[in-house]
């Protein structure tokens, strides 16, 4: 398990650094998926309080008042989401922002949790390799207010420009051997970062109007953290033989010769 929250954990410590970046690309609302090969995911969920409210139905409290952690963690879980973090709130635009993080031993299962129900995710076999499926559907809409599957009005007090972005980021465990962000026709944008992290990208306006995001990314069977360490265990074991064979070589040049 140890092994299976690093990529999390690199991509958090990538997040920060991203928050701290006046020049970085920022996000209304965002979820990260860490998926691993075996089936178990990491998703983290960054996002405005307003966001959480406008497209998952999902109140924290006041819009304009600092959401409470504890309170936050208990909302998320008593709703049926498997949270297992929930981050120090910070402030951007005067809107406050709250981080997180849940975990789950099938991927599948996330799409009973509301917090991600607008989401089906599958992480299957396929040929040689596995098949990473997510599709995003139609946002939940203030709870309440309008019926589900229809965007939510604006949380009161609340002043969005209309270019605020939405992302869907991938953190592919494997080699990439495809993916559909290039063949996207819907409006969507993104790229594929650092060779493995996949970014889908909507403007909130589209987002909140339900358009659907498809992802899919096909993949190496064997983790790259696994693969890496193997790599590195070749390494030292054939460092450590070249080292003795080059021992072994000076002794034996090193000894006298009897005489005939």
């Amino acid at each position: 398990m140890r092994w299976r929250r690093l990529p999390a954990l690199i991509g958090l410590l990538a997040w920060s650094a991203g928050c701290t970046n006046p020049f970085g690309r920022q996000y209304e609302y965002e979820e990260q998926v860490f998926p691993a090969v075996d089936g178990s995911a990491e998703i983290i969920v960054n996002t405005s309080v307003a966001a959480l409210m406008a497209l998952r139905g999902i109140s924290i409290g006041a819009v304009g008042v600092r959401p409470d952690r504890d309170a936050t963690r208990e909302i998320i879980a008593k709703s049926g989401c498997p949270v297992t973090y929930v981050g120090r709130p910070w402030t951007r635009s005067g809107r406050h922002f709250v981080q997180i993080r849940l975990a789950a031993a099938e991927i599948a299962t996330f799409s009973s949790c509301p917090l991600l129900s607008w989401s089906t995710y599958a992480l299957e076999p396929f040929e040689d390799g596995l098949r990473y499926h997510q599709r995003v559907g139609a946002p939940a809409g203030v709870a309440g207010s309008t019926p589900a599957g229809v965007a939510g009005s604006t949380p009161a007090g609340v002043e969005w420009s209309g270019q605020e972005l939405v992302a869907f980021r991938v953190h592919v465990p494997s080699r990439v051997r495809y993916h559909n962000i290039k063949r996207l026709e819907d409006g969507t944008d993104g790229r594929m970062d650092r060779g493995n992290i996949g970014s889908w990208e909507q403007t909130l306006t589209d987002r909140r109007a339900g358009k659907p995001i498809d992802i899919e990314v096909k993949m190496d069977a064997e983790s790259i953290l696994r693969r890496t360490l193997w790599l590195f265990a070749g390494s030292i074991v054939a460092a450590a033989l070249t080292m003795v064979t080059i021992v072994w070589f000076v002794k034996r040049r090193g000894r006298p010769r009897r005489p005939a």
